[in-house]
């Protein structure tokens, strides 16, 4: 496996340093720059390619925000994952981050482990969208009569390979599939085997998070428990409907991007998925059922 190239953008030379002693033992390749200017001019060069851009706010010149605009308005390089290091933390500062596409945040001072699990959680979650994307094109001719059905699926890998089939469906099969995968995923975690958002944020610092998924899995009382995905199409749209055999979450405190967990390396996706990937997102009490919505694409009609 090539090893993950990282631009570090930072006018401190001493926090390069600091980043740099960090991540040497994590095995990447590591590209440091000191200013907004160098970044973007490293970035705009037709053949370069970095799996993700830790950025500092701060930065006199061209600052971390207008760095990340020019990221996510660039069609070659608004799919890598940024992770934004700061100290400005208020709420206001922390939605303007997430507006221009920060999903990530990093707060300074930070410690070697905080970078380190936010790092592996932003480069899993591209790794996994990644994955789905490569996959849409093999299955899209075998989708082309499918115009309502129900799926059922129990593990993590079942829920990113139903996600990409389906996606198929949207006018814009790679972030549908992102949008998909996000719930359904939820709907296993959280749904049927309990993990809460403080205790998955835990499992990911430690990395042990994907062991824990497949133990309780494994238990007596998780054996039967499924997610159900029924897919139906109307005139104009299609309708998903994603409903997992637990009890139930509060749902609300999850629809919007919340600055108190901006710097956790979990609690984004049903936001970033609402706000990407449907027409509309709706649960349904007691939160074990959501509701979603894409127009339909005519030429698979």
């Amino acid at each position: 496996m090539s090893k993950a190239k990282i631009l570090v953008v930072d006018d401190e030379p001493f926090n390069l340093d600091i980043v740099g002693e960090y991540l040497d033992e994590m095995g990447f390749d590591l590209v440091m720059v000191d200013s907004g200017e160098a970044a973007w001019e490293v970035l705009s060069q037709p053949d370069s390619h970095f799996d993700l851009v830790l950025l500092d706010r701060m930065m006199p010149g061209m600052d971390g925000i207008s760095v990340l605009r020019k990221i996510k308005g660039d069609e070659r390089l608004r799919s890598t994952p940024v992770i934004m290091q700061t100290a400005a933390t208020s709420p206001e500062q922390v939605r303007e981050g997430l507006a221009a596409g920060a999903y990530y945040y990093l707060t300074k001072p930070f410690e070697g482990e905080a970078l380190q699990t936010i790092i592996r959680s932003a480069l899993d979650d591209m790794r996994v969208r990644r994955e789905l994307t490569a996959s849409l094109a093999e299955q899209a001719q075998a989708f082309r009569c499918i115009k309502e059905g129900e799926f059922r699926i129990r593990t993590l890998e079942e829920a990113r390979v139903l996600a990409s089939f389906i996606a198929l469906l949207g006018p814009q099969p790679d972030t549908l599939a992102m949008g998909l995968s996000e719930l359904l995923v939820n709907g296993v975690e959280h749904g049927n085997l309990g993990i809460e958002f403080a205790e998955k944020s835990r499992l990911r610092e430690t990395d042990c998070w994907e062991e824990e998924i497949t133990r309780r899995l494994a238990l007596p009382e998780n054996r039967d428990k499924v997610v159900r995905l029924r897919v139906r199409c109307d005139e104009s749209r299609w309708v998903f409907e994603i409903r997992d055999d637990g009890e139930g979450f509060d749902w609300r405190q999850f629809l919007d991007f919340d600055p108190e967990r901006a710097f956790a390396p979990n609690g984004r996706g049903i936001a970033l998925s609402r706000q990407l990937a449907f027409a509309s997102l709706t649960y349904l009490p007691p939160g074990n059922q959501v509701v979603v919505t894409v127009p339909k694409v005519q030429d698979l009609a």
